[in-house]
């Protein structure tokens, strides 16, 4: 078989391998090999971004959601889950704090299917008449393509609908019967034909993933060719039925984080929130491997700790917008740099 380092190169040079090749840069993961794909990736990253960082302000807009996802803190059915629904004053409010910080774009994220559209499209179209230089992020999970139309003829300029797994069988385990694993496929076609810059993304370590599945994510990946592609590990949640399962790994993460840029050199990739809570370095580490974006919170210090995903989320601190000058001297200590700008894909 093919020398697992010859096929990072490979990847490098392609772009694309075969399922069972990505399965077994999957299953061969050792350090020696992680470290070579980190520089593989860090370099084809800089001929296209440089060291610039671009960073995302995240404005988590309510935790009610009308999905049981079995993985998610804010699942429907969590009677423990302290809900909240920010006012539309309340978002613009962070809109203008972060445009004052420096952010160019601005990622709407909340449970799925509470907000009417009208609304949404009529806050988006505010948001992008007041910051007419900042791009608008969606992600609010599942709609029809008229929903999806409508947001992107107001003015939304991306979407973020995370696949989860690109196992069908897989998908089946971590979701309600009511979900399906068609139908998240049909919307994230539909936001790239109605032309969306559009993210997908999958958990790492999540119950019942194997190294196959992973290499369908990837498969997938190059295949669907995403502008963006948010990874994270998967870590539990005490109040759902995956409490008590084991969380996901940062040196996994990272690992998937380099072979992606492999596969996809101008990606838009962050290195997530999920990984900076895992590993207090996560976040560095990410970038150092292949990853060009960063997320810090710009929603109500009142409200952060309530959008809980999973337990132990960073929620103040360097993940906070107001200290953005802090995550620039961490984004500097290893040599990288924020930069204000929209961070749109380089072709």
């Amino acid at each position: 078989m093919t020398d697992l380092f010859d096929l990072v190169d490979l990847l490098a040079e392609r772009h694309a391998l075969s399922h069972e090749e990505y399965r077994a840069l999957v299953e061969g993961q050792t350090p020696e090999l992680a470290s070579y794909a980190a520089k593989k990736a860090d370099a084809l990253r800089r001929e296209i971004y440089g060291t610039d960082v671009y960073v995302r302000g995240l404005i988590e807009i309510g935790n009610y959601c009308r999905n049981d996802c079995i993985y998610c803190g804010i699942r429907k059915s969590n009677a423990n889950c302290d809900r909240y629904q920010l006012t539309r004053e309340q978002i613009l409010e962070c809109c203008e704090e972060g445009w004052g910080l420096g952010f160019r774009t601005f990622v709407l994220q909340g449970g799925e299917g509470i907000v009417p559209i009208p609304e949404v499209c009529e806050l988006v179209r505010e948001i992008k008449s007041r910051y007419p230089d900042c791009a608008v992020t969606l992600s609010l999970g599942e709609y029809s393509r008229a929903d999806y139309q409508a947001m992107f003829d107001a003015g939304a300029d991306r979407y973020l609908l995370r696949h989860e797994t690109a196992d069908k069988a897989h998908y089946e385990k971590l979701h309600p019967a009511s979900m399906s694993f068609d139908n998240r496929m049909h919307c994230l076609r539909d936001l790239k034909e109605i032309g969306y810059q559009v993210g997908c993304g999958f958990m790492v370590g999540s119950p019942y993933q194997t190294p196959d599945c992973l290499a369908t994510d990837l498969k997938f990946i190059e295949t669907f060719d995403p502008e963006m592609c948010g990874i994270g590990p998967f870590i539990p949640q005490k109040d759902t039925p995956f409490g008590d399962q084991t969380a996901g790994t940062a040196d996994q993460t990272i690992y998937l984080l380099s072979l992606i840029r492999l596969i996809k050199p101008n990606v838009l990739l962050p290195a997530t929130t999920a990984l900076g809570t895992i590993d207090p370095l996560g976040r560095e580490k990410g970038i150092q491997a292949g990853a060009n974006v960063v997320m810090p919170n710009l929603s109500p210090v009142s409200e952060r700790k309530k959008y809980a995903l999973y337990d132990n989320k960073i929620c103040t601190g360097d993940e906070s917008a107001q200290c953005r000058s802090c995550l620039n001297l961490r984004m500097e200590s290893i040599g990288y740099s924020i930069v204000t700008a929209r961070g749109d894909i380089k072709k």
